[in-house]
């Protein structure tokens, strides 16, 4: 006789429920709410950090900080995995327990649900009468591009397929650290300024659709003759953070002029000058996240994100293929980075590389 299936058991969920997506650079969290938007999500910096005069900040409290130069990060997540329970438990009391915190949880409260082992028992449960059944795709390629590397995940009728899971240690650590060693050859020495050239980062670089014929347009020759017109939508100017005055870093567009040379040594001659210390940024803007689809270019014996989607989707059936590829949810802080979508998208086409 066929195996008796388990009777489901609808549990109400609780009156008020946290939701935390505990990333390795930063919390996701914020109390579930019947119409969520943009602000019940809290973003918290996953780490502890310590000034030049040896004072700590933990998680949210880093907020409060002005000075983030010489900063040393200790953090909890490393390569994926939780490696201090101390350092994690520390951020944790202070974002969730702490009475002054925004997202204040009573003690009594436990966690309830998990993604992985309770998604099932949500999506099966039955529907009551004033509610509407919402049934999720069956088939859904998550690519999550966060800070300690990157992982393409298929998910089917929302159990992940773990035969066809495939991991790429590559993620916005490794891209900042790149970047702290090819502007402090370029420019300053920045080895140990993590948190401004992460900064830089997130605000000036992208994803070439096009990498060699972009980086021919910055290549400088001889001289600044061969350099074409349209430089100047690559090559920019960042300006540092001056944390004296607590005027943040920012991006401008880049002026070559010698007025602008002579304007920044005149206000470092007058005492009462405004002086700004900036870098002329041009191919690093896009040679860095490049590392995420050419690994290669760094030496690193691994595949490119679009391999690594095509060796995920290799471990499944080819009838599977079409519908996870065209549901592909895609998360990461690497993502929000512009042209990440549309260079995904052109070199994840199995069409294409198969023509190619």
């Amino acid at each position: 006789m066929p195996p008796r299936r388990s009777t489901v058991h609808e549990q109400p969920l609780p009156s008020q429920t946290l939701v935390v997506d505990n990333g390795a650079y930063t919390i996701k969290a914020g109390f579930a709410s019947p119409n969520p938007d943009a602000s019940d999500c809290h973003i918290i910096p996953n780490c502890l950090a310590r000034e030049r005069d040896r004072k700590v900040w933990v998680g949210a409290d880093i907020e409060s900080c002005r000075d983030f130069g010489e900063m040393a990060f200790r953090r909890p997540v490393e390569k994926g995995y939780l490696v201090n329970w101390e350092a994690e438990k520390a951020i944790w009391d202070s974002s969730f327990l702490d009475a002054k915190s925004k997202l204040h949880v009573s003690e009594g409260m436990r966690p309830s649900l998990n993604a992985y082992n309770d998604i099932q028992y949500l999506f099966e449960a039955p529907a009551r009468e004033d509610q509407v059944t919402i049934t999720p795709a069956e088939c859904v390629l998550v690519v999550d591009s966060g800070f300690s590397h990157s992982t393409v995940t298929p998910v089917y009728k929302g159990r992940p397929i773990q035969q066809a899971i495939r991991r790429l240690d590559i993620g916005g650590r490794l891209l900042t650290n790149y970047l702290k060693e090819i502007l402090s050859i370029r420019h300053y020495n920045l080895i140990n300024e993590e948190h401004l050239v992460n900064e830089a980062k997130e605000k000036t670089c992208f994803v070439s659709n096009e990498f060699r014929t972009d980086l021919e347009r910055t290549w400088q020759g001889g001289g600044s003759s061969r350099r074409k017109e349209d430089d100047k939508e690559i090559i920019v100017d960042y300006v540092l953070p001056d944390y004296n005055t607590g005027t943040p870093g920012c991006m401008r567009p880049h002026d070559p002029s010698l007025a602008a040379r002579v304007k920044k040594m005149g206000a470092m001659a007058n005492p009462g000058g405004v002086v700004e210390d900036f870098m002329t940024l041009g191919n690093e803007r896009f040679a860095v996240p490049e590392l995420l689809f050419n690994p290669m270019d760094v030496g690193m014996k691994e595949a490119g994100l679009p391999e690594t989607v095509m060796q995920s989707l290799s471990g499944l059936p080819p009838g599977l293929w079409p519908a996870m590829l065209a549901n592909i949810v895609v998360v990461g802080g690497n993502s929000l980075m512009d042209g990440f979508m549309e260079r995904l998208c052109a070199s994840a086409d199995p069409e294409d590389r198969m023509n190619s």
